[in-house]
This record gives C-alpha cells, sequence and structure tokens, in this order.
C-alpha cells in the first residue's frame, strides 16, 4: 500500500510539481490550499508524512504544525523561504521533523521523503524487534509504548526527539557527531545543516531535563556532538 502524502501549500505551481513527482514515485497525494484546511486534513485524513509550507492563508505554517503537534507524530517537513534562516529555526522548535528550503530541487524533496518515510519503518520494525524497556534511574525509555518516563511521568516528546533520546541511550557513553545523528535518526545523508540536530536537542533537553544548568543524560562533548551518559545507568 503506497503512503499517503499531504501537500499544504498555497501556490499551485508547487503544488503540481510535487503532486506529479511524488505520484510518478507511487505516493499518494492530497493537497490543501490553506492552513486551516491543512491542520483539518492533517488530522481527519492521516497522511504517512506532511509537507507543510511556511506562509499560508488563514493560518501559516508554524501554527498549522503547532497544533498538529498536539494530536500527531507524522512526520512533518517544512518549506520554509531561502533568505529567512528564522523560519527553519521556529519550525523544528514547534516539533517539524525537518525543512526544505525555496526554491527546491525535486530530487532533495523525493530523496527526503523517502528518508522519512523509511526511517518511520525502519523504527517500527526495530521496536516490534527489540521491545524493552531501557533504565537510567528516574528516567524510563519504553521502546515498545513509544514512551519516556521520568520520575513515573510521561514526557510529551515528539516521534523524532524519542528517536533521538532512544538512538543515544542504546548507545550510552558514545559521542556521535551531528552528521552521523542526522544519518541514523533522521535516516539520511548529511545535507549541509546541523542546526536541525541542535534544536532537537536543545527541544529535547527542556522535555527531559529536571535541572537546565546542569544537564544529567543527553551531554555535549565540544567539538565533536552529542551523548548520553552512560552513569546515569
Amino acid at each position: 500500500m503506497s503512503a499517503k502524502i499531504l501537500i499544504v501549500d498555497d501556490e499551485p505551481n508547487i503544488v503540481d510539481i510535487l503532486k506529479a513527482n511524488l505520484e510518478r514515485e507511487g505516493y499518494t497525494t492530497i493537497t490543501a490550499s490553506d492552513g486551516a484546511m491543512g491542520l483539518e486534513m492533517g488530522i481527519s485524513m492521516k497522511p504517512d508524512l506532511i509537507l507543510l509550507d511556511c506562509m499560508l492563508p488563514r493560518m501559516d505554517g508554524f501554527d498549522v504544525c503547532r497544533k498538529l503537534r498536539l494530536q500527531t507524530n507524522i512526520p512533518i517537513l517544512m518549506l520554509t523561504a531561502k533568505s529567512e534562516e528564522i523560519d527553519k529555526v521556529l519550525g523544528l522548535e514547534l516539533g517539524a521533523d525537518d525543512y526544505i528550503t525555496k526554491p527546491f530541487s525535486v530530487r532533495e524533496v523525493l530523496a527526503r521523503v523517502k528518508a522519512q518515510l523509511r526511517r518511520m519503518s525502519l523504527a517500527e520494525n526495530e521496536l516490534s524487534d527489540n521491545s524493552k524497556v531501557l533504565s537510567f534511574g528516574e528516567l524510563e525509555i519504553d521502546t515498545d509504548a513509544y514512551q519516556v518516563r521520568l520520575g513515573g511521568k510521561v514526557l510529551e516528546l515528539t516521534l523524532r526527539e524519542f528517536e533521538l533520546v532512544r538512538f543515544l541511550a542504546q548507545n550510552a557513553g558514545q559521542v556521535f557527531s551531528r552528521e552521523t545523528l542526522l544519518e541514523k535518526v533522521w535516516g539520511y545523508e548529511y545535507y549541509g545543516d546541523v542546526r536541525t540536530v541542535d534544536v532537537t536537542v536543545r527541544r529535547t533537553r527542556e522535555k527531559l531535563e529536571p535541572d537546565q544548568s546542569n544537564y544529567r543524560y543527553i551531554l555535549t562533548k565540544r567539538g565533536v556532538g552529542y551523548y548520553f551518559d552512560k552513569s546515569q545507568a
């Protein structure tokens, strides 16, 4: 069964290009031309992935992303203007999985879409094959229930945040570069912007770390990358 992709963009030429190329690859596409419609379709039609433009009528893409994240972990790829760096960071802060800058190459879009869907499939298979709870003191990572619990309280993590915590915890003590994390957690080779990792780590820490001045779990190896502190086990 082909994956269903929701395209939310108010520029007909961009929608047509994305729709034609995605369907040529065997995907099913549905489209929305404004934010309110995109939010409704994202919730009711349960697509496998959403391509979401930042600038939309009725409701902008950031509000759509934020509201979707309250109800679903569907992968969201934001489409941002190349000159608006703040849009990229804001989208990631609100829970988007990644962003693609306009003007974009169709090849890059297809690669990102395939990688996100492949990563989702691999994650589901890995979790079903390795169902267990990883314990680090008061922190528990339930790979079967897709849950992270701190002191018995379930943390509200996105799927990408959960996968980041799970991957680092399963390899506790090992330092990973941002490029390696992009490949292992996001599921694609380095495309040139490691801020995706930095923003996701920062957002995850805000939920995971009780003391923001003294991180206990996800630590930084200056000049190298990030690692999970195995001394917490």
